[in-house]
C-alpha cells in the first residue's frame, strides 16, 4: 500500500503563487509516475499535471506556462508549483500515484484563489 499526503495549499491573490508538497509513503517502489487532479464540486476530476519517475512531464493547456510540476526520488515526494494563479483555479488538488495510472490517491488541499 501507499499513503500521499498533500499539504501547500490556502488562500492566494490571483496573480499570486503557491506551491504543493505530496509525500509518498509505504510501498513506494511500485510507484512510477505521479501527478496532481484538481476537482471543484459538481465536476469531474481533471488532469492538472503528471510526471513519470523518469520521462517527460504532461501539462493540462489550462495550466500550461504557468504550473511546473517536480519530484525528488529520493525523498519520495512530487511538488506542483502554481504561478499566475487565476480564481478559476480554485479546486481541491489531489495527488496521484501508480505504476502505470493513478493507482493511489491522498485526501486533497484545498486552493482558493480570490479575484
Amino acid at each position: 500500500q501507499v499513503q500521499l499526503v498533500e499539504s501547500g495549499g490556502g488562500l492566494v491573490q490571483a496573480g499570486g503563487s503557491l506551491r504543493l508538497s505530496c509525500v509518498a509513503s509505504g510501498s513506494t517502489f511500485s510507484i512510477n509516475i505521479m501527478g496532481w487532479y484538481r476537482q471543484v464540486p459538481g465536476k469531474q476530476r481533471e488532469l492538472v499535471a503528471t510526471i513519470p519517475r523518469v520521462g517527460s512531464t504532461n501539462y493540462a493547456d489550462s495550466v500550461l506556462g504557468r504550473f511546473t510540476i517536480s519530484r525528488d526520488n529520493a525523498k519520495n515526494t512530487v511538488y506542483l508549483q502554481m504561478n499566475s494563479l487565476k480564481p478559476e483555479d480554485t479546486a481541491v488538488y489531489y495527488c496521484g500515484g501508480g505504476r502505470f495510472g493513478m493507482d493511489y490517491w491522498g485526501k486533497g488541499t484545498l486552493v482558493t484563489v480570490s479575484s
